[in-house]
């Protein structure tokens, strides 16, 4: 399944040359990990494990609520403007269990009456009878992994789910719930520009709120890096790319994240909040946070095995690394994250999020705009449109 979970290299500790003092937190997110999927595909390297015949809902519910506990010292007091259900398939627990878990969520945290909370699923038909459960338990946003709506092409990806689940499965998610994604991928093994097309006006068939549309690619020490299929050229990839931004910029989508696509008001409140460098817990097997004190950055992982988290849980360890972010690097990771956006970010937020001057970008700054890949406005600093198409470059001037 298609994720958009950042995960970024933690810094040193901030040196005595360099301060930090921030004077207002960030808007906080949680993230909760589900580590199991029934099967892992060949390009997914995220923190997914083979679930095998069962997994140990009951032993897993207690630990993530147990971890969230051991966290409170470090978010008390603080809102909690989002939760994402993410994973691995997490949609393989019961509506039982996640409406355990938010109860859990509201009486230890401070869960805004209003959070988006996000919940990822897989097209399989025991899931989707779930949909109407997890409505019922406080999940109003589902994100879908459909990938495609042809049976060859999800064949290829090694998804367990066909075409005609996929469907099923984009029909319900419109009935139970006003606000869900659908995920696609394009660039496939065989596929055609027209394919490509085709699982996009499909998507749009089942009048999703929001899209994500990746591009497929090989990712280290996953089984297609090992045995990499034949993909599209990239030139085709390209092409697929724009078609797919005309497509849906004529259906009334706004692309106003690299890779996300959105009726207007119904962008993902929790991505959005990574994008904005905002805090995040993580909680979970292999869950990654940010969390913002008065004079530093924290980021912690997890224990990334299920077993091991599970086991360090019982003990109290289950954060298995915590770093703190240098202070030089924090406007590098700022612009990493704001730069995918389309309207950029208000030049205040830069020193609101890094406690450092704009100031002391202002070359690069200035170097981006006469390259033009940069719009630098007293009310907006955003990516021109060559800047979002190589980004890359554009962020190589802030390292």
């Amino acid at each position: 399944m298609a994720r958009t979970i950042p995960i970024f290299a933690a810094g040193k500790a901030p040196s005595a040359k360099a301060p930090l003092e921030f004077r207002v937190s960030p808007p906080l997110a949680l993230y909760v990990h589900v580590p199991w999927c029934v099967q892992k595909c060949p390009y997914c390297d995220f923190n997914s494990h083979e679930a095998g015949e069962t997994i140990p809902e009951r032993e897993y519910v207690d630990a993530l609520i147990a971890d969230l506990q051991s966290a409170l010292p470090l978010i008390w007091g603080r809102p909690v403007v989002s939760v994402f259900f993410g994973g691995g398939t997490p949609s393989l627990l019961s509506p039982t269990a996640i409406d355990e878990l938010l109860a859990a969520f509201r009486a230890l945290a401070m869960l805004a009456p209003d959070a988006e909370i996000t919940l990822e699923a897989n097209p399989g038909t025991v899931e989707a009878e779930k949909f109407a459960g997890f409505r019922a338990a406080g999940v109003n946003r589902l994100s879908l992994g459909i990938q495609s709506f042809n049976d060859d092409h999800l064949k290829a990806l090694g998804r367990i789910h066909g075409a005609a689940e996929a469907k099923r499965a984009a029909q319900l998610a419109g009935q139970h719930f006003e606000t869900f994604n659908l995920d696609l991928m394009y660039g496939l093994p065989g596929q055609t520009h027209e394919q490509a097309l085709t699982d996009v006006e499909t998507a749009l068939s089942f009048s999703p709120t929001h899209l994500s549309c990746y591009q497929l690619t090989l990712e280290p020490n996953t089984r297609f890096a090992a045995f990499p299929p034949e993909l599209p050229e990239g030139d085709v990839c390209a092409d697929m790319q724009e078609a797919i931004e005309a497509r849906l910029a004529t259906a009334g989508f706004t692309n106003y994240e690299t890779s996300a696509f959105a009726l207007p008001g119904r962008q993902c409140k929790h991505n959005l909040n990574y994008w904005y460098f905002g805090d995040y817990l993580g909680i979970g097997a292999g869950a990654h946070s940010k969390l913002t004190l008065h004079d530093r950055v924290l980021r912690q992982m997890r224990q990334k095995h299920p077993k091991a988290y599970l086991d360090n849980i019982r003990s109290g360890n289950a954060v298995q690394e915590h770093n703190e972010v240098e202070a030089t690097s924090l406007p590098f990771e700022f612009m990493m994250n704001a730069l995918r956006l389309a309207d950029g970010f208000h030049p205040s937020l830069f020193e609101a999020r890094t406690a450092r001057s704009l100031n002391g970008i202002l070359p690069q700054l200035k170097a981006a705009e006469a390259e033009g890949l940069l719009e630098v406005g007293p009310e907006k600093i955003a990516p021109t449109a060559k800047g979002r198409r190589f980004l890359n470059v554009l962020l190589e001037r802030f390292l």
